[in-house]
């Protein structure tokens, strides 16, 4: 863990996990690591106590993490085509539920292909990373079929995704993604989608990415990214005097 600006961390926290493949930090510091793919669960840090508890059982790893504002966490099974939930309030560790997928890879509007990342709105409906099949899928609550909201196949295509596998929505609804295939960061607005970062090809130059994987906005608007095949997280520094540009920072 970094505090902003600095270059030394100023806490390593070491557990029993393996293979992780995404965390979710909560607002009071506590952190959902995935620990499915040897494991078989999610584990929980706990900030105030610095210790590790089991909080889901999972079969899969998960490739996205998500706690919604009603402590529900979501795990994106990326290995079985599904998004499952498990309410944190429920002390029965059996109790998931499916979120979204058939378990079954597909294109079908009720079926995913290796999803990916994951967000949940304070609608709580979950847009789902569904990278094989290229496409961004938005399942409204209590719905089974999704709509393709990003992506050559949806219904206002206004770019092509290639692999996509971290999403966010921000308050304004408009949606980020990380296009990680195509080595970019892309966003809506107005207008439609533009591309914010990686705009022309992979590379290791401070403009570039080379395969990114995850993302995060801090309260100020600037962009952190996972940019795994150049072994770094880049931090995008948002302009105040533009909507529109980013300044890059290794």
């Amino acid at each position: 863990m970094w505090e902003e600006e600095s270059v030394n961390p100023t806490k390593v926290i070491t557990g029993n996990f393996t293979d992780s493949e995404s965390l979710s930090v909560t607002s009071n510091g506590d952190i959902y690591i995935d620990d499915g793919f040897k494991n078989g669960r999610v584990q929980k840090w706990i900030a105030q106590t610095n210790t590790f508890v089991t909080i889901m059982n999972v079969n899969s790893s998960c490739y996205g993490l998500f706690v919604d504002m009603n402590d529900t966490l979501y795990c994106s099974m990326t290995q079985h085509h599904q998004v499952v939930k498990r309410s944190l309030n429920d002390f029965v560790m059996t109790s998931n539920r499916v979120a979204a997928g058939t378990g079954i890879y597909g294109s079908a509007s009720n079926q995913l292909y290796s999803p990916h990342g994951i967000f949940v709105d304070v609608n709580l409906d979950l847009y789902v990373a569904d990278c094989y099949n290229d496409r961004v899928q938005l399942f409204k609550l209590g719905e089974s079929n999704g709509v393709t909201v990003a992506g050559s196949t949806s219904l206002n295509p206004t770019l092509t995704l290639r692999c996509p596998s971290g999403i966010i929505l921000d308050a304004d609804k408009y949606l980020f993604i990380v296009d990680s295939g195509n080595d970019r960061i892309v966003g809506s607005g107005l207008n439609g989608f533009r591309c914010l970062v990686g705009c022309y090809e992979s590379g290791s130059q401070s403009n570039q990415l080379y395969n990114p994987f995850s993302f995060s906005f801090d309260r100020s608007g600037n962009i952190f990214v996972t940019d795994s095949y150049n072994h770094r997280i880049q931090k995008f520094q948002y302009l105040e005097e533009s909507c529109n540009k980013f300044r890059m920072l290794e």
